[in-house]
């Protein structure tokens, strides 16, 4: 599926924050909270649907994380309109996410945004 950036649809990385409150399993110990908003500033409506996250480590490994919806939402962002939410990842060592949102018009054309980088670097353990 062939998806093309739509100008004037962007995203930002309100805040990341390191949250050992967070459930995290022990292979990948280090939760961190985003805040992201997705920005309609294009003269279309658009519908996001899906997402697709690449969390890559500085130990070589690579996690994809691919989904529908944002935290369980499909946003309707009609021109002008921001669509923000929180949500966290859960990382072994240091670690930089990228990704996209997906999304479609009303015409049917299939859309796409990109992520911002999120850099995670995990508190010095004693």
């Amino acid at each position: 599926m062939n998806f093309d950036p739509l100008p004037g649809l962007t995203v930002t990385v309100d805040s990341i924050a390191y949250d050992p409150t967070r459930p995290a399993p022990p292979d990948r110990p280090h939760p961190f909270v985003y805040h992201l908003s997705i920005h309609n500033d294009s003269p279309d409506i658009v519908r996001i649907f899906g997402r697709k996250w690449i969390v890559r480590d500085t130990d070589g490994d690579t996690m994809v994380v691919e989904g529908d919806g944002v935290v369980g939402q499909f946003p309707n962002l009609s021109p002008g309109e921001t669509f923000s939410y929180n949500s966290y990842h859960v990382v072994k060592t240091e670690s930089t996410a990228t990704g996209s949102f997906f999304g479609t018009t009303p015409d049917g054309r299939r859309v796409c945004t990109k992520i911002p980088p999120i850099e995670m670097h995990p508190p010095m353990m004693a």
